[in-house]
């Protein structure tokens, strides 16, 4: 099945990446997930929003096995799986394209000196800062308060996106309509408290400002 649903990144925009399984007018809007590791999150929202054409990138090809069964099982057409890196889905990605992104439970790299292999970073945001349409939303969440910190800071440091959180409850209730993650669910069992950041995207950096 992934031929079928993998992106024809050379394609001029998102249509072209649904191939024939996209609307005649193309979706009504676009979300990317980096790094869905078992599919059940994506699966559920594309089931929940037929109208979104939803980009799933994940570098392990178990996840993408588990994700297109899901497809099968729920007979999917809006979404597309991309088995490999999502750096390389945003950089052949139109610009503004998005409505939303998530980026849910990343490899920590706990490590200090693993640090610079973590996601959020200067670079990285900078490629969703450009993909992402103004007012559009990433969210992020993890089960580790130090890379909730770090993301924080990366994002402050960057200063294209708002976070709205107003307190403590904020970004620890899940959003709405919220499916979760098998992931999710270990985290909890082991008693790690989930983080949601939820941010939107500014008109224009605004370095050092959340």
């Amino acid at each position: 099945m992934l031929p079928e649903f993998e992106p024809e990144l050379s394609a001029s925009d998102f249509k072209g990446w649904f191939g024939a399984r996209a609307p005649v007018a193309g979706f009504d809007a676009y979300t990317l997930e980096i790094g869905f590791g078992g599919g059940e999150h994506l699966a559920a929202c594309a089931k929940a929003a037929p109208q979104t054409g939803f980009i799933g990138c994940e570098p392990f090809i178990n996840g993408v096995a588990k994700l297109l069964g899901y497809i099968e099982a729920e007979g999917l057409e809006n979404l597309c799986v991309h088995h490999g890196d999502a750096r390389d889905v945003m950089a052949a990605m139109p610009a503004a394209a998005l409505d939303q992104a998530f980026l849910l439970y990343p490899d920590p790299w706990p490590k200090k000196r693993h640090h610079k292999r973590r996601f959020v970073n200067q670079e990285n945001l900078d490629s969703l800062f450009r993909v992402l349409a103004p007012n559009a939303r990433l969210l992020v969440a993890t089960d580790i308060a130090a890379y909730a910190d770090w993301t924080l800071a990366e994002i402050k440091q960057h200063g294209g996106f708002v976070w709205h959180a107003q307190c403590r409850a904020d970004w620890l209730r899940a959003p709405k309509h919220w499916p979760g993650t098998r992931y999710e669910q270990k985290a909890r069992a082991a008693r790690r408290v989930p983080h949601y950041l939820e941010f939107t995207r500014r008109e224009a950096p605004v370095p050092g400002a959340l």
